[in-house]
């Protein structure tokens, strides 16, 4: 062997030992070195590839809202049952309800109420509900002829009743027509001008007939608005 070979062999010796130590120590590492052996928080996340981290490696809530991607999530990976009801859908499951509660409070109130659309709603004192009316409760206090009758029941914003409407209120419990019979505002004949006869109702509700000009009690029938 030559003297610069021999000279040579130390420092070829040396190298060797040191790539055969950092060869071993690699292979030490890839075989020692695990996640568990990673320290907390010692990786930040910039260092891990793409991918390498599956999602059910993952803690709980360890991901916010706030780190992820805009549109990285997609209604197909979120689970429906997990979601509470969104106010609107609230909103709409009660609507019908709302709406129902709403009409049945609207009639209550109509029913109830003493103007409707600027008229006056139900029955006035002294008059009471019958047929879809107001019917005064008692005949007139004075008898008058027909036309008078008529024109007295005209100014209440009202009328005389027709003479079956008549016969009907008669035959309700409580209720008695006058002595002699009531007017009714239908016209039984007529003689002359001016000359007619009128149907009447008795208290016992027979229907009969009396010229106008005979002076006879009534009542009146007065519609709901008045």
């Amino acid at each position: 062997m030559s003297r610069g070979m021999r000279r040579r062999l130390p420092v070829l010796i040396a190298v060797g030992l040191v790539l055969a130590a950092a060869l071993s120590g690699t292979v030490y590492a890839a075989g020692k070195i695990s996640g568990k052996t990673i320290k907390v928080k010692s990786l930040p996340g910039n260092r891990l590839a793409l991918g390498s981290v599956p999602g059910n490696r993952l803690k709980p809530g360890a991901i916010s809202g706030g780190q992820l991607a805009p549109g990285s999530i997609t209604g197909i990976h979120v689970d429906a049952s997990t979601l509470g009801q969104v106010p609107a859908a609230v909103r709409a499951e009660t609507a019908q309800s709302a709406h129902d509660a709403e009409t049945a409070l609207n009639a209550a109130n109509a029913q109830n109420a003493k103007t409707l659309n600027g008229y006056e709603a139900g029955c006035k004192a002294g008059t009471e509900p019958f047929a879809g009316a107001c019917w005064q409760s008692e005949a007139s206090s004075s008898a008058l002829n027909a036309p008078a009758a008529a024109a007295s029941c005209a100014s209440l914003g009202g009328e005389l009743p027709d003479a079956l409407s008549l016969v009907a209120f008669s035959q309700q419990p409580g209720e008695n027509l006058a002595e002699g019979g009531e007017w009714s505002v239908d016209i039984a004949s007529f003689t002359t001008l001016n000359a007619y006869s009128l149907a009447i109702v008795t208290p016992t509700s027979e229907v009969d007939t009396a010229v106008s000009t005979a002076t006879k009690k009534f009542r009146c029938v007065i519609p709901l608005l008045g």
